[in-house]
Order: C-alpha cells, then sequence, then structure tokens
C-alpha cells in the first residue's frame, strides 16, 4: 500500500514538471510563433492526439452533452490563451501561481468555513505584494498580472464544468470533445495574431512537444495517480505545482523571482493549501 502511494506520488511530481516544462519550451518559441499561435498549436495538435488515444469517432455527444462540453472546452481555451499571453510578459512561476486563485477560488465557494477568511486574505495579500509600487524599484508587467488573474478566473469555469462532464461514462471522448471546442477558441484567435508565422512546417515538432508535455502526459498521469492519493493530499501537493514552476523558469528561462515576490508566491501557496486542509 505504503509502495503504491509513494508510486503515485512520483507520478504526480512527473505530472507537474511535464507541465511546466511544457510551458517553458512554448514560452521560447514565442518569439517564432506567438503566445496565441504557440496555444493554437498545442490544443489543436493536443485534441488529435486525445482524439486517437480516445478512439473519438466511437464516441457522439448527446444534445445534453452539447452546452456543458462547449462551455468546458471555450473555459479550456481562454485558460491557456490567457496564460500563455500573461507568460510573454511576467515570470512563469508568478504566472502559476497567480492562475492558482482560480481553482482556489471554487474551493473556498465550495466550503464556506471560518477559516477561510485567513485563506482570501492570505491570497489576496499574495497578489497586493506582487502589483508594482511607485515606492519600489522591483518592475512586474501588470497586464500580465491580470492576465493570469484572468485565466485563472477561467480555470475556475473549467473546473466547475469539468466536475460536470466527468460524470459522464465515457469521460475521455467527452473530454476530447471538449478540447475540440477549446481548438475553435484557440486556432482562430492563432491564426488572427500570428496566421503566417504557424504556418511554419518548423514549428510543428516543438508544437507537438509542447501538447505532449503540457497536455497528453500529465493528464494520463494525474489520472493514474489519483487513484491512490487521498483527494485532500492530493490538493495540498498540487499547490506546490507553482514551485516546481519557479524552479522550471531558473533552470530552463532563466528567470529569478526578488524576495517579494517569493513571499507573495508563498501566500498563495500557504492559501492554496490551507483551504485544501480545512476542507471536510
Amino acid at each position: 500500500m505504503l509502495n503504491s502511494l509513494y508510486s503515485s506520488l512520483s507520478l504526480l511530481l512527473i505530472a507537474m514538471f511535464s507541465i511546466q516544462t511544457g510551458a517553458s519550451i512554448a514560452k521560447q518559441i514565442f518569439p517564432q510563433a506567438g503566445a496565441a499561435g504557440t496555444t493554437a498549436l498545442r490544443v489543436f495538435i493536443s485534441a488529435l492526439i486525445l482524439s486517437v488515444v480516445s478512439k473519438i469517432w466511437k464516441h457522439k455527444i448527446s444534445r445534453n452533452e452539447i452546452l456543458p462540453v462547449a462551455a468546458y472546452g471555450i473555459a479550456l481555451g481562454a485558460m491557456n490563451l490567457l496564460f500563455y499571453f500573461s507568460l510573454e510578459r511576467i515570470p512563469l512561476g508568478i504566472a502559476v501561481a497567480v492562475e492558482f486563485t482560480g481553482p482556489l477560488a471554487v474551493a473556498l465557494f465550495a466550503s464556506k468555513k471560518s477559516w477561510d477568511v485567513v485563506w482570501v486574505g492570505l491570497a489576496a495579500m499574495g497578489i497586493y505584494l506582487l502589483v508594482p509600487s511607485a515606492t519600489t524599484q522591483e518592475s512586474l508587467d501588470v497586464l500580465g498580472l491580470f492576465l493570469a488573474l484572468a485565466a485563472g478566473f477561467f480555470w475556475a469555469l473549467y473546473i466547475v464544468f469539468g466536475k460536470r462532464i466527468a460524470k459522464t461514462e465515457a469521460s475521455l471522448p467527452v473530454t476530447t470533445w471538449g478540447m475540440w471546442f477549446a481548438a475553435l477558441v484557440t486556432v482562430p484567435t492563432g491564426l488572427f495574431f500570428n496566421g503566417a508565422q504557424i504556418q511554419n512546417p518548423s514549428l510543428l515538432p516543438m508544437g507537438f512537444a509542447i501538447a505532449l508535455l503540457s497536455s497528453a502526459i500529465p493528464y494520463s498521469l494525474e489520472m493514474k495517480a489519483m487513484k491512490s492519493i487521498p483527494t485532500k493530499t492530493f490538493g495540498i501537493l498540487m499547490s506546490m505545482e507553482p514551485v516546481v514552476a519557479i524552479l522550471i523558469g531558473f533552470l530552463i528561462l532563466n528567470e529569478t523571482l526578488t524576495f517579494t515576490q517569493w513571499c507573495a508566491v508563498s501566500c498563495i501557496i500557504a492559501a492554496s493549501a490551507g483551504s485544501t486542509l480545512s476542507a471536510k
């Protein structure tokens, strides 16, 4: 039993590193493909991969499923677009930490406990510390911060709609249809902003790598890990993802944070972990 738990914890850690490595690679090709173009490549190729894995041609969504699946997909597409737009302007670790306010908000709304005011206060303090001040020399792009918050909002919607479609018997095919709806958001946007760049065939290998690292691999690993890890433990461990993002950002992108930014990220991580611990 213990070996199974350790194995699942390892899978979850690998999934985190996979996602953030994919994000760091994506940021490196922004000069060639743009944030919107990179998002379009990632989502479209991810949809193709998931279609093959789930054998989507064997499952057609019903009329009752169309609206929730479409809402799920649109939220997923908007979340990815806004996150990559924020990544153009602010460090990876900060973008991930700020985006975490989305799932944190979902958890707090579902809980409604007296302790929640503490977690809200910590998260608010974290965001406040990240906002540039005229009295300090630290600079952080305000638009990038706002875009990460907006990505968090759509992450919250993604969770809400995702829970609804996860209840269906064929969850993977339905998720795949959601990815295609996400492509309907991201591909036209990518063509509008970076149409000429993303038609370059030399970008396809990088797009495939990003799709694998950011979607296909972590999705499958997380699904497997969740079978052995208690929900509360899973939530606490996921709260550490900003730390992984900061590490990957440092190793691959040579990004460093100031002391104040470290304090801000720590506040958001503590709020996320605390809300999970205090939940039922």
